[in-house]
């Protein structure tokens, strides 16, 4: 494992007495990876805001389509995917390794619960390559320099920032974390990200109450933004088609009609 913390530093840094976004979020998409306070708070939740488990699975629907789109279509064997949460199924390695059985990713989170299940994280292709490391998304220099042991920045890459964004307040510092990040991979790269909205448009009318609450009952913190801040994140970039939508939309099946506030982009470095 490309991490240097042993399980009883993990242990240490593992607080069970307070929802954690990782845990509360496997709560919400069915997973048993959480603890009774994470149920409890992760319901409560979903009683302020109903559609917080759809906005979870769409979520994750996204991952699933991104990455076939980028593997299948755009030919990336690379992923920097920052923010991974706990393991599930069909995993971005899964998903890109079942296409491209050479493809190459890193998992980047800093979560001690995440850090447990990180094996099951690393069990790729022998063709390709499977890594994590415990690294803060507030520090990305950190985090391409230690994803540059197993990815090669002279090629693409698509960086993965799902719902995590999110989880850093100040919208200045979040952009900066984007455009140093993208700053680092070469042209052809992409970015793939989510976002929570409190945007009308798309029904996030009950995203602040929802996050009002979790702020003060659970960890890391939490912030929606609309969608020209999100688009900001983009600055630079050549968005693909259908551009910045409800991650339920993008290139969904053409029958597909729920509309959920977690915008979702996928964008091309020039």
């Amino acid at each position: 494992m490309s991490e240097s913390h042993t399980p009883t530093s993990v242990s240490a840094r593992l607080n069970t007495g307070v929802a954690h976004n990782a845990r509360v979020w496997n709560h919400w998409i069915g997973g048993k990876d959480n603890y009774e306070v994470d149920q409890r708070v992760g319901d409560h939740v979903a009683s302020i805001n109903p559609v917080i488990r759809d906005i979870a699975r769409a979520d994750r629907d996204f991952l699933g389509r991104a990455v076939t789109y980028l593997t299948r279509e755009r030919g990336v064997r690379q992923f920097l995917d920052i923010g991974t949460g706990l393991p599930t199924a069909d995993n971005t390695h899964e998903i890109a390794q079942r296409i491209a059985p050479d493809a190459r990713i890193v998992y980047v989170d800093n979560d001690p619960i995440v850090l447990v299940h990180a094996r099951t994280l690393l069990t790729g292709t022998a063709e390709g390559a499977t890594d994590y490391i415990d690294a803060d998304v507030h520090d990305p220099d950190a985090i391409v320099a230690r994803a540059s042991a197993t990815l090669d920045f002279s090629q693409p890459v698509a960086v993965m920032l799902l719902g995590i964004l999110n989880f850093v307040l100040d919208t200045d510092k979040a952009r900066e974390i984007v455009r140093r990040i993208m700053a680092a991979m070469p042209s052809g790269s992409f970015l793939v990200l989510t976002h929570p909205t409190y945007d009308a448009q798309v029904g996030g009318e009950l995203q602040v109450p929802a996050m009002e609450f979790w702020n003060a009952n659970a960890t890391p913190p939490i912030t929606a933004r609309g969608a020209a801040d999100i688009s900001a994140f983009f600055e630079g970039l050549d968005l693909v088609e259908p551009g910045l939508v409800s991650c339920s939309q993008w290139r969904a099946e053409p029958d597909t009609t729920l509309v959920v506030p977690q915008y979702g982009a996928v964008a091309v470095k020039p």
